[in-house]
């Protein structure tokens, strides 16, 4: 089965076909003739996931599924949450994110805080038990870790805010965490076991 991962991100598509190795064949949006931006407007991760995953279907007619990911923190009333990558501007880097985070927990001590990524599936536009969006229909799936932000960045590995997110149960951050110990517990891990089950169940 040929799926098309709807990210321009470079490090999540290296990530995604990690965690599902050779269980199916992943496509890059380049792969598939999309070299546009996708869409992502919406106010929850559910709905830019569904909508980014909605724009490959509509636009490409090709099976894909696509991911959304915020990082809530308790202290700052869940912020950045489903604004994570544009936290510190839209022409903002991570570097600047992080610094902007550290800055805003300053003082700071109850630091908890969880990573949430939502996937949507379209599955040649209908899927068993669906929600029903217009002319096509999808599923969602969820993972979900909990964690501490740092008061400083630790380790190389990794990206985004994974320099200063430790993980629970851990006294390491992700970027200190070798990718395949990562896969096993982060949320897009979680998140991508529950659609290659869903898969491995339809297929």
């Amino acid at each position: 089965m040929k799926l098309c991962f709807a990210t321009n991100n470079i490090h999540k598509l290296n990530e995604i076909k990690a965690l599902i190795g050779f269980e199916f064949e992943i496509l890059s949006l380049a792969d598939i003739g999309c070299n546009e931006s996708l869409p992502e407007d919406q106010e929850t991760l559910q709905g830019n996931s569904l909508q980014k995953a909605e724009y490959v279907w509509k636009n490409y007619q090709v099976s894909c599924f696509s991911d959304d990911t915020g990082l809530e923190v308790d202290a700052l009333n869940g912020q950045p949450g489903v604004y994570a990558a544009r936290y510190a501007g839209e022409r903002c880097d991570f570097d600047d994110n992080i610094n902007l985070l550290l800055k805003n927990l300053s003082g700071i001590k109850d630091r908890k805080a969880r990573f949430i990524s939502v996937i949507t599936l379209i599955l040649d536009g209908k899927v068993e038990q669906p929600r029903q969006n217009r002319d096509f229909t999808y599923i969602q799936f969820e993972g979900i870790i909990n964690g501490e932000i740092l008061t400083e960045k630790r380790g190389q590995k990794g990206f985004g805010y994974d320099p200063v997110f430790k993980p629970e149960g851990y006294d390491v951050s992700f970027a200190e965490i070798e990718p395949e110990e990562k896969n096993k517990i982060s949320h897009r891990g979680i998140a991508i076991r529950k659609l290659v089950e869903y898969l491995k169940l339809t297929n």
